[in-house]
């Protein structure tokens, strides 16, 4: 798959930018009662902004993304959007997780169309924006295929298809390209990075892979330790040639020392 995925634009009103949410923690406590894993998290993602999120295996990712969503309730301090508590999930807040998540016995536009018909859209609305958005995550043609006819990197492509289409203002991704091969993944932050322009929407992106939270961050932020340890920002968001910039090298080993990673 090529890095360079083009991506068609319609001009219809999937392309209309809507306002991205601020969601953030503040002197959180995150896990389950008696378990906690993270403690006095203070962190915020500004309207807009990508916000990537390292850190070690078992560290508390995939606890705060949950938090951050509404299916998890934090164990003390505050989870806001736009300064109002979350009580619960969202639909102005999308999860994309590493398991495509596609129900098998649905095509891949009836995947798309599920959250559009349960927030009540009308059936021809709901296929022209599944349509729309298949078109423009590189799937047009396969929307009658079933889940299991697809590549994995295709079964992903619909998923964020499917996260997208109902406009949200925030998407939360849990290490949605872990799986798949370095040339997919590749190719996946590309087409991530394309389909999000013009969006508006925020965005929090956990991952293990560092090079692949400065690519496409605006800022890191990092776990360890059983809280968080800092937060980086990053000098050239998207720029595939900045990989080896001296900036990007300099931020690179900083977040690895930060992260406990030896450096060779």
């Amino acid at each position: 798959m090529s890095t360079h995925t083009r991506v068609a634009s319609t001009g219809s009103r999937a392309d209309a930018p809507a306002a991205g949410a601020r969601i953030g923690l503040t002197d959180a406590e995150l896990g389950r009662p008696g378990a906690a894993v993270l403690h006095g998290v203070d962190l915020e993602a500004a309207p807009g902004e990508i916000l990537t999120v390292v850190g070690p295996s078992g560290c508390g990712k995939s606890t705060l993304l949950r938090t951050l969503a509404g299916l998890l309730p934090a164990l003390a301090g505050q989870v806001t959007q736009d300064g109002r508590p979350v009580t619960g999930p969202g639909a102005d807040r999308a999860l994309v997780f590493q398991e495509d998540a596609l129900l098998p016995w649905r095509t891949a536009r009836a995947n798309v169309e599920l959250p559009l018909a349960i927030r009540g859209l009308g059936r021809a609305e709901r296929r022209a924006r599944a349509k729309e958005w298949l078109d423009r995550v590189g799937l047009a043609g396969l929307e009658r295929q079933l889940p299991h006819r697809l590549s994995g990197g295709q079964r992903q492509r619909v998923q964020l298809a499917r996260a997208l289409a109902g406009q949200p203002r925030a998407v939360l991704m849990d290490e949605p390209f872990g799986a798949l091969d370095a040339q997919t993944r590749a190719g996946m932050q590309q087409l991530l990075v394309e389909v999000l322009r013009g969006t508006g929407a925020t965005v929090l992106f956990v991952t293990h892979d560092v090079d692949e939270a400065l690519f496409l961050g605006d800022r890191v932020a990092l776990l360890a330790d059983g809280g968080l340890t800092g937060i980086r920002q990053v000098p050239r968001p998207r720029d595939r040639a900045a990989h080896d910039d001296p900036a990007t090298t300099a931020l690179r080993r900083q977040v690895l020392d930060s992260l406990g990673t030896k450096v060779l």
